[in-house]
């Protein structure tokens, strides 16, 4: 997609952190698992976790998604690599290298807080994955957000 006055955005890959970004306390609700299989008629969804909670495989069950869990950020930034050109939704210290590799990167600032680090690599912040999500799913958001 051509965004004015800031440039051409191409991503085929939508890459998640889990905790504090899609989920919290490791639970993806109801909301969100709908929105994630709108998203994958689009794209490919991958979410990347160190699985905190140990709820990554139960969570996502069922779900148009594919599911790699890593136990480091500069592990998750290397399967990301295999995504590009790709699309980054994180929150944390891990998710650093993951979103500075992105060709779009959102932070979620959500109930289990966000890094600053995470912050800083990002290009659009959020208070919601689904605020993120919706972008994703309408081009126009993106534009009237980044658009110079």
């Amino acid at each position: 997609m051509e965004i004015p006055n800031y440039g051409i955005i191409e991503f085929y890959a939508v890459l998640f952190d889990l905790n504090g970004t899609l989920g919290e306390g490791g639970k993806v609700d109801e909301e969100v698992r709908h929105l994630l299989e709108r998203l994958a008629d689009r794209y490919t969804v991958v979410v990347l976790s160190a699985d905190t909670f140990g709820t990554l495989e139960e969570e996502l069950k069922g779900l148009p998604v594919r599911v790699e869990r890593v136990s480091s950020g500069a592990e998750k930034a290397r399967i990301a690599e295999g995504y590009k050109p790709y699309a980054a939704v994180g929150n944390g210290n891990n998710d650093v290298a993951m979103l500075e590799g992105a060709e779009l990167a959102f932070c979620v600032v959500g109930p289990e807080g966000a890094t600053v680090d995470a912050l800083l690599a990002s290009d659009i912040i959020v208070k919601d994955v689904r605020d993120a999500i919706a972008m994703l799913l309408d081009e126009r958001k993106l534009i009237a957000t980044l658009r110079g």
